[in-house]
C-alpha cells in the first residue's frame, strides 16, 4: 500500500512537470515559409563554423549575416521560434521540411563536388601524360646525344 502511494505521488509529479505552456503569437511573428528558410540558413551558418573559409580562419559565425539577409533581428527570430516551438504539432513540419531542403542542398553540392572532381582528375591524368612524354622525349634525345657522342670518338679513334 504504501509503495503504490509512492508510485502515484512521483507519477504525479513526473506528470505535472510537463510543461504545455502556449505562448502567445507575437505581433511580429515570423510566417512558416520564412521559417523554414531561415531555419535551413541558421543551420548552415551554425555549422560553418568549423570550417575554415577562403582565408583559412574559423570560428567566424555568419548568424548575423543570415539575419541581415532576412532584414530581421535576433530578438524577433527568438519570439518567433518560441511561439512556434511550443506548439510542436506546427513546429514539426517545419523541422522536416528544413531537413528536406538541407538534403536536397546537400545532394547539388555532392553533385558539382563530383564534376569538379572530375574534372580535377581529367585534368591531372592529362597533365601526368604530357609530363610522361617530355620526358620520354627528353630521353630520347638525351640518347641521341649520347650515341652521337659516341659516335664521333669512335670515329676520331679509327682516324688515330
Amino acid at each position: 500500500m504504501k509503495n503504490s502511494v509512492i508510485l502515484f505521488v512521483l507519477i504525479s509529479l513526473l506528470c505535472s512537470c510537463t510543461s504545455n505552456t502556449v505562448y502567445e503569437k507575437p505581433k511580429d511573428l515570423i510566417p512558416k515559409d520564412s521559417m523554414i528558410l531561415l531555419l535551413k540558413d541558421l543551420y548552415i551558418a551554425s555549422s560553418a563554423r568549423s570550417i575554415k573559409n577562403k582565408k583559412l580562419q574559423r570560428k567566424i559565425t555568419y548568424i548575423p549575416l543570415v539575419y541581415d539577409t532576412y532584414k530581421i533581428d535576433s530578438l524577433r527570430f527568438h519570439r518567433s521560434n518560441v511561439y512556434y516551438t511550443s506548439k510542436v504539432d506546427d513546429y514539426q513540419p517545419i523541422l522536416e521540411e528544413v531537413m528536406v531542403l538541407l538534403e536536397k542542398e546537400q545532394a547539388a553540392f555532392a553533385k558539382i563536388k563530383k564534376v569538379k572532381d572530375s574534372i580535377r582528375k581529367d585534368s591531372l591524368e592529362s597533365i601526368r601524360g604530357k609530363i610522361i612524354e617530355r620526358s620520354k622525349v627528353k630521353i630520347i634525345k638525351s640518347k641521341k646525344t649520347k650515341f652521337s657522342i659516341d659516335d664521333t670518338q669512335k670515329a676520331s679513334k679509327k682516324s688515330n
